[in-house]
């Protein structure tokens, strides 16, 4: 198993995480969905429990990796019973697999839920910097544009265009006050969840992101953006297309069509 120590491509950056007891109160579940990610999930796992925090567990929503990812967290999950899976006939998509977890989320009780991706591009040691925001927030938000730097490694410049460009366009066109409202790293209280129809969530992908965010600020909850450095993946294949993109740009639309007309 690769060494937390030795894993080079985690942030270098320095941060200084709160203290357990400056962390919000409640069971929390971090979701990651799953597609062919089992070089990565075993050590993601491995850095979330060595951050020794109290009243977290992670589930997993595979989508029948033919890699075998569920295996590894089958494997996990044998030794630890905070690990728990949710194994999908096929590939369904970031949005469904998020519901799906929500909806676990809310049937066992927690009070915090985490997105979080698989590979890595999103640094599992930072949860306490979440944790500690939502004590003054309803969704907390990890930012790559929060400042006057972007903070984004390994991305070639055509990448880091096209997702400032669609930060830009999605803050215009919804009038949200969110720098990084495409960003996949959040945590959300259980109340926003609840008030959300789950089974009327219709984005995957990027679109998906935007969706709960603008559907969460136009319920009036309140949304804190708090930096991260984002670390595009070394391991595996992104899973970015042309169909991904297009959708994000017509749900823009769509969000801010329904809103006007009273039907989000």
């Amino acid at each position: 198993m690769t060494s937390i120590k030795n894993f080079s491509q985690l942030s270098t950056i320095g941060f200084s995480l709160p203290p357990v007891q400056d962390l919000a109160e409640g069971k929390t579940l971090v979701i990651i969905p799953t597609y062919n990610e089992a070089e990565n999930i075993r050590l993601v796992l491995e850095i979330i429990f060595s951050l020794e925090l109290p009243d977290v567990d992670v589930l997993v929503v595979d989508d029948n990796s033919p890699d075998g990812t569920a295996d590894v967290v089958k494997e996990i999950a044998a030794q630890n019973p905070h690990v728990h899976l949710v194994e999908r006939e096929g590939k369904q998509g970031l949005g469904t697999a998020y519901v799906r977890g929500f909806k676990f989320a809310l049937e066992h009780g927690y009070d915090f839920v985490m997105e979080m991706d698989a590979d890595l591009s999103h640094d599992p040691r930072v949860i306490p910097l979440f944790l500690s925001a939502i004590k003054e927030a309803d969704l907390v938000i990890g930012s790559r544009y929060v400042g006057s730097v972007a903070n984004v490694v390994n991305w070639p410049l055509s990448r880091l265009f096209l997702s400032v460009g669609a930060s830009l366009y999605t803050r215009i066109i919804t009038g949200m006050p969110i720098q990084d409202p495409t960003g996949g790293f959040k945590l959300f209280r259980r109340e926003v969840l609840e008030t959300l129809d789950l089974d009327n969530v219709r984005s995957g992908g990027y679109s998906f992101q935007i969706e709960m965010n603008f559907k969460t600020w136009h319920r009036g909850f309140r949304i804190k953006e708090i930096p991260i450095v984002f670390i595009d993946r070394t391991v595996g294949k992104s899973k970015m297309s042309k169909k991904i993109i297009w959708e994000a740009i017509w749900m823009v639309w769509s969000l801010k069509l329904r809103s006007l007309f009273g039907k989000l």
